[in-house]
């Protein structure tokens, strides 16, 4: 079956959580968070959970706990600052990495900002019939991220979650 059959068998509308770790911003300045939801919105996917919580471990796994839905974005927290901690909070949920998220992901970077793309710890996987996705907090990258990596591959990645 081709890559094209594949995605005609995936759900058109994914029920999609949306959320923002950060220090520093709040749900008035979150531009990242807000991109993500709009382009989820644009493309006729459901933001059913939207949150933003504190570079915490334990408050990004409570926020992620809280919300049902078949993928989660969580935007912040992807860098190598020991405050940065999105990566191990989603370990304690993902039983299956998706390697080429983060490589892709970096590879696209590098074409915007050069060597600086390295220090993103931007990676994806899944567990549970669900999937997850840690995009670095900027909303250029999230632009990247979602426009040329998530949102063309959404509803194939659910449809093989779910098989």
């Amino acid at each position: 079956m081709s890559h094209e059959e594949h995605k005609k068998k995936a759900p058109e509308s994914v029920r999609c959580a949306v959320i923002t770790v950060s220090d520093t911003r709040d749900m008035e300045r979150d531009e990242s968070g807000k991109k993500i939801r709009e382009m989820l919105m644009e493309e006729k996917h459901e933001v059913v959970g939207y949150e933003l919580v504190r570079d915490e471990k334990d408050e990004i796994i409570e926020a992620v706990e809280s919300i049902e839905a078949d993928v989660f974005l969580l935007n912040g927290g992807t860098g190598i600052s020991g405050r940065d901690v999105t990566p191990e909070a989603l370990d304690f949920f993902v039983d299956k990495k998706i390697p080429g998220y983060g490589e892709l992901f970096r590879y696209l970077s590098y074409e915007d900002i050069g060597s600086a793309a390295m220090l993103s710890r931007a990676e994806a996987g899944f567990s549970d019939e669900q999937i997850y996705f840690a995009l670095p907090g900027s909303t250029a990258a999230v632009e990247l991220a979602m426009e040329e990596l998530i949102l063309p591959e959404l509803g194939h990645l659910v449809h093989e979650v779910h098989k």
